[in-house]
């Protein structure tokens, strides 16, 4: 990848580029027709979200953990795992990576995760919104590397210092008038529809993307479900909480203390259906308990649908 394309997010497809593809995503052209008429009676992702709670014991994780930090990966925690088990998932579910956007559905170019990033465990202490931008053919290697740099940098750096994109962004068009702002934001709403929002700007917004991912455990709170974004096209947010004990009845007789960690979904249901979103989930659930598989690359990428 190009440094103009890691700069802007742009990823280079085995897809040419064809009238109606977005810079972000190319047109799904063999869609079923009820999936399209679904579209129009569900305009909104809130009025298409479905949502799904599940959990995971730790044991094996925790083990994984306590290794990666051994060799030397500092920082190294279940939110990498959680990352690098979705990114896999997408090379083999790619259906669960698409987005919709005026009345219409597309395969997304990249695989783009936000996350919101405190400097401090501090009620007051800053914060942002932040995306990395990964191959399907990542390692958790590589998603540890790309993710832990940028967020290191960004907490080890004085408060005043304003290095993301998005702050300098925000902090721009919030001075003006709140009647301007409503007008910016009719704007970017129409731009959005016909997919004419400058790829720069793409790349910075957390609204547009593959997913959002939320730490309710660092906030010492239960997982709560998310709702989705109208603006943009996020067709998924995921949030996990704290761990969870248990005491658990062995066949012995005798009583396990077991670890789990609760994970919410929520997720735009028109995208694909039901049993897709079911065999992902089980795709997904399983990188997660045996992370070992993540170290190395997966032996194909499935692509989407023509």
């Amino acid at each position: 990848m190009s440094k103009k394309q890691e700069k802007t997010g742009e990823n280079p497809t085995t897809y040419k580029r064809r009238w109606g593809d977005r810079k972000d995503g190319r047109l799904l052209r063999s869609i079923e027709p009820i999936a399209i008429f679904s579209l129009y009676i569900m305009n909104t992702r809130n009025d298409a979200n479905n949502y799904i709670t599940d959990s995971i014991e730790l044991s094996a994780i925790d083990k994984y953990v306590h290794k990666k930090r051994q060799e030397g990966f500092e920082g190294f925690n279940i939110m990498y795992v959680l990352v690098a088990a979705y990114v896999r998932t997408v090379s083999q579910k790619p259906g669960i990576n698409r987005f919709i956007n005026g009345h219409r559905i597309y395969a997304r170019n990249n695989i783009e995760v936000s996350l919101m990033v405190k400097k401090r465990l501090e009620l007051n202490a800053p914060e942002t919104m932040f995306k990395f931008f990964f191959k399907p053919e990542y390692t958790i290697n590589d998603v540890y590397k790309d993710m832990h740099e940028k967020i290191y940098a960004y907490q080890n750096e004085p408060d005043t210092d304003v290095s993301d994109a998005l702050d300098n962004f925000l902090k721009g068009i919030v001075m003006f008038p709140r009647w301007i702002l409503r007008l910016v934001m009719k704007l970017l709403y129409k731009l959005d529809y016909h997919g004419l929002i400058p790829l720069s700007l793409l790349a910075i917004s957390p609204f547009h993307g593959s997913m959002v991912l939320s730490s309710m455990g660092s906030l010492g709170v239960p997982s709560v479900y998310h709702h989705l974004f109208n603006f943009g096209n996020v067709p998924m947010f995921i949030t996990f909480s704290t761990k969870r004990h248990e005491n658990e009845l062995k066949s012995d007789g005798t009583i396990q203390k077991k670890h789990y960690l609760d994970f919410n979904i929520t997720m735009d249901d028109r995208i694909c259906d039901g049993h897709y979103y079911s065999t992902a989930l089980h795709e997904l659930k399983k990188y997660i308990k045996n992370p070992e598989l993540l170290e190395v690359p997966p032996k194909e990428v499935i692509n989407d649908i023509p």
